[in-house]
Parts: structure tokens; C-alpha cells; sequence
């Protein structure tokens, strides 16, 4: 049996963002069941799954990082990874407030995950949640979560200064008796009977941080301060609460109904944050971006996107924000941001806006589609034209499996190419892929390793001829085509081309390093004479966002000058790791 935390170090965070995991996992299905608020689009459970897959994934990246060491992280870096990680891959409006939540637990726990600090943490987190949300609305996750700090930092009758397990059991506690009257405060929760769906999302992640600290899953049912559990009501279970739940005013004793499901003809409506009643049209559009701004200028966005619609919340922090609101007009909310700051990891949903009960549009599918990850906004921007769905993967951000699924459902077809562009997201697409399968997806994953092999691939693509054949063509464009790219090198290391310095500009061929030089355009002319002295019709250059266009002039002449017969194409990849992506076809 592993040892028990006595805090939450490195190594415990870990585990409880592994275990949140599992447990939205499992849950999922059931809290995209009974999402009713602030839109019936029933997608809550899987939003907070994407948002902790996105978390899991960064604390793991850090433990990756000190693998050759012989001690973990410390428990600052883990913290703040799992926020930061959070934030960025966090999904609607459950997943968005979810991510404020565990960035202010992480700001207290990376002084210390004592019961003092975990106390202490909780408290942040409830008041920075609310905070971010523009119009606060007791009987959802906000409330849950006040719920959960305040009996972490309740009177304990035992005396003294209470230890982790028992502040963990406190607040799981307070947040699944705050969960059961969640339909007594929103009127659209009492009517369709059920309970809030981000709420019941926090009690899956309370449980497995207590499941973290005592070794055990939480006990079936609420308990009191000295840790004994009450009788349950009438042997019920309320749907998303374990036996012994609260029960609720205009809720039968034994629970609401199987499945948490709204009853046939019950309308459901919207209620605050100046959302639509009573299935009444609401705004047109999500909208989520990533913002690079300050604080000044994401207050006057907060304002601006206020006037635009509902269900704002911003949330982040140190320069780096997360941006959510259902909108009539996405443009102008994107133009917000852009006046703001950066944005970038635009997503617009459209909702339907005949139907209550769920507002997205619900068109006839595709027969195929293709879902494509590219390294910048220029490439996005190149391959969108083309008719694909784009996953941008940002410098030291790759996407996660959750995130590739996303946007294979966002390019609604009955078939789908899958290009990963990256030999390291090989697992994660073919993971996205089977997990589009169970589905009903038809999903060909074609293994390319950079971004050019993906353009190759999306230049034969015919869609109108036969599944089979169009991923062979494809398949088959990727292969021939040689991928390189430019890199300055961190520090002094041994390479495959000898030992470079820091500083020193490296061209990887296919993967290895091949040239060690002193300045780009240099380094660019050797990595292409090497690369096309085994032959080749066409040279693709992609330029990263500072490199000047005179470099590809020089490079379009070098190649018109050594090479007959080869033509070259540019293209912009706006901010993307490498300075130059090359490709020999």
C-alpha cells in the first residue's frame, strides 16, 4: 500500500490530479446528463474532463522534466503546473471556472500543503471563482465550492488544529450537502430535477483528493464533523449524490429521476447571469480564447464583453488569461480580445437557437473531414482555407488527447483524417482516434511528423473519392516528404552533428541534428543542400513569425540558382516554435 501523504507535496498532487481524472472519467456521462445551466448543451462532464486531462498532463510534464534527478518536483512547480496547465486547456464555462479554482489553491499550496494551507487554499479558490464570474448565481459551482471552504475552515468540535484527512473530509463533505440544495436556489435545477452539473464535477474532484490523502474513495454519504455518516433518506440515492444525500424540496425522498435526465415537456430555462427562461433564445455563439494582456486592459474587457452578452468569466493571471461568453456576435467579442491583447486558441461554438433543450446545431454530418495540428496561427490560418479543422500546438503546449477528440467532433463528419505532425503526439492521436471511434467516427490516423508532411498530405486530399484510397494518397504525399527545421540551441549539448554551444543554430533533418551553424540563412542553404542532394521537385518553407521575408527570398534564389527544375513555395506559420520549417518533396 503507498504511503499516505502527511501534505500535498509534489508527489501528491500528482496523484489527486491522476485520480480527478478517473473520476470525471467515469462520470462523465452522467454530468453531461443532467448539465441544464447556464446552457442544456450537455457538456459539463466532458468539458471538466478535458480541463483536468489538460492539468494531469502538464504536472506529469514537469515530473517528466526532473526523471534523471533523484528527487521530485517541488511541490511550488507541480502546483503551479497543474494551474497553469488548467488554465489553458480548460473548456466551457464548468471547465473555465474550474480552472480559477485550482489556480487559487495552487497559489497557497506552493507555500505549503499542510491542513493549515489546504484550509487556507480552498478559501482562495471559492473567492477567486466568484470573482471571476461576472454575475455570480447561487445553486452552481460557485456555491458548491464557498460550501466546500467554509466547512474546511468550520468549528471543529474535537479542539485543536484539525490534521489533512479530516479538512478534506470537511470540505467534501460541505460540498455534497451544498450540491443536493442546489435545486432549492436555481429554479431551472428544481424543475428539471436535478443537480448542478459543475457542482457535481467538484464533488468528483473533492473525492479524489480525499481518496489522495487517506487511500481511500469517500465515504457513500455526508458526514459530520466527528466523521460519522447520517442515516440515509429513505435508503434513495439523489441521482449525481451518493446515498445519505440532503433531500430536496419538490424532489421525491427517493431521489430524482434515473439518469438525472429532465422529464419530457419540462421546460428548461436559464435563469440568471442574464441568460433566457424557459427555453427563450439566448446568445448565438460561445466564444473561448487564450489572451495575452495585462490587468488594465483585460478590465476594460471584462466591461466590453459584459455589454456583449452572458455567462462571461475571465480567469488567469501573470499576463496569461482565459477568456469565456455566449455572444450574438462572435466577431466582436474576438475583436475585444484582439484590442485587449493576444488571443489565440479561438473557439466559436454556434448554438441553436430554436430549442431549449439543447441549442447546438445539429446539421446533417459530413461524409469526411480532415483534423489537422500545426504549430501557428499563419498555418492554421493556410489549412482552415483548406477546409480542415485546426488544433494549434503552442511552443512547450501540446495538445492533449481530450483536445484532438474535441476537434474531431467539432469538424462533424462521418469519416476523419487525423494528421498529428509530430512524432511525440503519436500516442496522443492514436488515442484520440480510438476514443472518436467508439463514437461512431470512422477516424484514419496518418502518422506525419511535421507540419510540412501535413501540407502535403492536405494537398492530394480529395474528399470525394473513396476513404481508403484518399488516406493512401495521403499517406503516401507525407511519406515522400523530407521534413527539416531550424533551432537555436539552450546550452551546450552533444549532438549527432558534434557538441554546439548555446546559441548555435541547429538544422534537424528528419529529427536529428544534422548542422551546427553560427546564423539562419547559413544554416538554412546547408540543411537544403543536404536535403535536396538526394533528389527533389519542390521545396516548401514555412517562416516563423520574426524572420524577415528576405530570408526566403535569398532561399527561393539559392534553390532557383543550384537546382533545376525545383520549385519553392512560403508560407507563413505566425508564432511558432522553430524559426523555419522546411520540406522536400
Amino acid at each position: 500500500m503507498p504511503q499516505l501523504p502527511d501534505d500535498l507535496d509534489a508527489v501528491a498532487v500528482r496523484t489527486w490530479c491522476s485520480l480527478a481524472l478517473e473520476a470525471l472519467g467515469r462520470e462523465r456521462a452522467e454530468i453531461d446528463a443532467i448539465n441544464v445551466y447556464p446552457i442544456a448543451d450537455g457538456d459539463t462532464g466532458t468539458n471538466l474532463y478535458l480541463t483536468v486531462e489538460s492539468a494531469a498532463a502538464a504536472v506529469e510534464a514537469v515530473f517528466a522534466a526532473h526523471e534523471t534527478g533523484a528527487t521530485a518536483p517541488a511541490t511550488a512547480d507541480a502546483a503551479r503546473a497543474m494551474a497553469h496547465g488548467a488554465l489553458i486547456g480548460a473548456r466551457g464555462n464548468s471547465g473555465t471556472i474550474l480552472a480559477q479554482l485550482l489556480r487559487g489553491m495552487a497559489g497557497v499550496l506552493a507555500d505549503g500543503g499542510d491542513a493549515a494551507h489546504l484550509r487556507l487554499a480552498l478559501t482562495r479558490a471559492a473567492d477567486a471563482a466568484r470573482r471571476a464570474v461576472a454575475h455570480p448565481v447561487e445553486g452552481t459551482v460557485l456555491t458548491v465550492a464557498a460550501a466546500a471552504a467554509e466547512a474546511a475552515d468550520g468549528d471543529f468540535a474535537a479542539g485543536g488544529e484539525p490534521d489533512l484527512r479530516t479538512v478534506v473530509h470537511a470540505a467534501y463533505d460541505g460540498a455534497l450537502a451544498a450540491l443536493a440544495r442546489t435545486p432549492e436556489q436555481l429554479a431551472v435545477l428544481g424543475r428539471a430535477g436535478v443537480v448542478d452539473a459543475g457542482g457535481r464535477g467538484l464533488v468528483a474532484v473533492l473525492g479524489a483528493l480525499v481518496e489522495t490523502v487517506t487511500g481511500q474513495a469517500p465515504v457513500r454519504g455526508p458526514r459530520t464533523a466527528h466523521g460519522k455518516a447520517p442515516t440515509p433518506v429513505d435508503g434513495g440515492s439523489v441521482v449525481g449524490l451518493p446515498v445519505g444525500g440532503t433531500p430536496v424540496e419538490g424532489v421525491p425522498a427517493g431521489g430524482f429521476p434515473a439518469g438525472g435526465v429532465p422529464e419530457a415537456g419540462v421546460p428548461v430555462g436559464e435563469g440568471p447571469l442574464g441568460c433566457p427562461e424557459d427555453g427563450a433564445a439566448g446568445p448565438a455563439f460561445e466564444v473561448i480564447y487564450l489572451l495575452e494582456a495585462g490587468d488594465e486592459q483585460v478590465a476594460r474587457l471584462r466591461t466590453r464583453l459584459d455589454a456583449l452578452g452572458d455567462s462571461l468569466v475571465v480567469v488567469g493571471g501573470d499576463g496569461l488569461w482565459h477568456v469565456h461568453v455566449h455572444v450574438d456576435d462572435a466577431g466582436a467579442a474576438v475583436e475585444a480580445g484582439v484590442e485587449a491583447g493576444r488571443p489565440y486558441r479561438i473557439r466559436i461554438t454556434h448554438f441553436a437557437t430554436e430549442s431549449g433543450h439543447d441549442r447546438r446545431v445539429q446539421a446533417e454530418p459530413a461524409q469526411r473531414a480532415v483534423v489537422v495540428v500545426v504549430p501557428g496561427d499563419g498555418l492554421a490560418g493556410l489549412c482552415t482555407e483548406a477546409g480542415a479543422t485546426t488544433v494549434i500546438a503552442r511552443p512547450g503546449e501540446p495538445p492533449a488527447s481530450g483536445e484532438l477528440v474535441d476537434a474531431i467532433r467539432r469538424a462533424h463528419a462521418r469519416e476523419v483524417v487525423l494528421l498529428p505532425n509530430d512524432a511525440a503526439l503519436r500516442h496522443t492521436a492514436a488515442a484520440a482516434a480510438e476514443q472518436a471511434r467508439t463514437e461512431g467516427v470512422r477516424v484514419a490516423l496518418v502518422p506525419t511528423r511535421a507540419a510540412v508532411q501535413g501540407i502535403a498530405a492536405l494537398a492530394v486530399h480529395e474528399p470525394d473519392r473513396g476513404f481508403d484510397e484518399d488516406v493512401v494518397a495521403m499517406t503516401a504525399a507525407a511519406g515522400a516528404t523530407r521534413y527539416a527545421e531550424l533551432a537555436v540551441a539552450e546550452r551546450q549539448s552533444w549532438t549527432m552533428a558534434g557538441i554546439c554551444q548555446a546559441g548555435d543554430i541547429l538544422g534537424l533533418i528528419d529529427g536529428d541534428v544534422a548542422v551546427i551553424g553560427a546564423d539562419v540563412p547559413a544554416t538554412a542553404r546547408t540543411v537544403l543542400d543536404r536535403m535536396l542532394a538526394a533528389g527533389g521537385e519542390l521545396v516548401t518553407l514555412v517562416l516563423g513569425e520574426d524572420v524577415p521575408d528576405s530570408l526566403a527570398d535569398a532561399l527561393e534564389e539559392h534553390v532557383r540558382e543550384g537546382y533545376l527544375a525545383v520549385d519553392t513555395v512560403v508560407y507563413r506559420g505566425g508564432h511558432q516554435r522553430a524559426p523555419l520549417l522546411i520540406g522536400v518533396e
